[in-house]
């Protein structure tokens, strides 16, 4: 995405169409689209021609440029998960691995970033009916190692808004369900962590829509990012007039819930409840 967006920049700012970019390195005006939102993987011989036709002649700048398409094509950590995943998600891992920010609403269960070993096997079971335990187990070994992210030395904020539906709703024993919430007590005094609870007793909220993630990144030439988990697919947001909605309804949320410290009274509460 960082390659893309820095891609696009310069043909832009040479007034070179998509058009005229994929015919000088034999591909079409959508393949420049994909390359430019980080869609495809980068060939070195593609990138230099661009490079080329962009007038970037400078050794230096052609060669981090260059280098950017070299890692872009490696493949993350989470490649050896690919065969329990669904298609779509690999981005999203990708993509959360390299946030400053994570904003987040959750309406259905508990955010996977928070959840325990033994919730989220009871979520990934019940969502892959028919799986074998080794997948099973590959899967939540998957979402254990991205939480590893939130407790890193570079560990992104984290801004979550849970509905309490997510907070009742059983999945797994009761036990189980008393751990999940401890947890979330516990890693909501994290500091770079902000939770909120939007309780029942609030009604109709900005949420309505559903779950909903929001990503930001550290560098400035990449826009945020809005995705949206679907049955059989998901859809990543990145125009701003789009993102400026979420956003928006965010806000909403995080202004209509109680704050950090009462939403960790709420929690303590419904854990004296189980």
């Amino acid at each position: 995405m960082l390659l893309g967006s820095q891609l696009r920049r310069l043909r832009e700012s040479r007034g070179i169409t998509r058009e005229a970019a994929g015919y000088s390195i034999r591909a079409s005006e959508s393949k420049i689209s994909r390359m430019e939102l980080g869609r495809v993987s980068f060939k070195t011989r593609d990138v230099e021609d661009l490079l080329t036709l962009y007038g970037i002649t400078d050794e230096a700048e052609r060669a981090a440029l260059v280098g950017l398409a070299l890692e872009a094509n490696v493949a993350g950590w989470w490649h050896s998960y690919s065969d329990v995943l669904p298609n779509w998600f690999p981005t999203y891992v990708g993509l959360e691995g390299a946030a400053s920010l994570i904003r987040a609403y959750e309406v259905q269960f508990v955010h996977g970033l928070l959840q325990t070993e033994a919730y989220a096997h009871a979520v990934v079971s019940r969502g892959m009916k028919g799986a074998s335990t080794a997948d099973i187990d590959r899967r939540v070994a998957l979402r254990l190692e991205r939480q590893k992210y939130l407790v890193s030395e570079n560990a992104p904020d984290f801004h979550i808004v849970l509905d309490e539906a997510s907070l009742r709703r059983p999945y797994g024993d009761r036990e189980v369900m008393r751990g999940q919430l401890q947890h979330l007590i516990e890693f909501s005094e994290r500091p770079n962590v902000r939770l909120q609870i939007m309780p029942f007793s609030f009604g109709g909220h900005s949420g309505e829509s559903g779950a909903f993630t929001i990503l930001s990144f550290p560098e400035s030439d990449l826009s945020d990012v809005v995705y949206l988990e679907q049955l059989t697919s998901a859809l990543y947001l990145d125009k701003r007039e789009d993102v400026a909605q979420y956003e928006q309804a965010l806000t909403e949320l995080q202004q209509d819930s109680p704050g950090p410290d009462e939403s960790r009274d709420l929690l303590r509460g419904l854990l004296q409840l189980s």
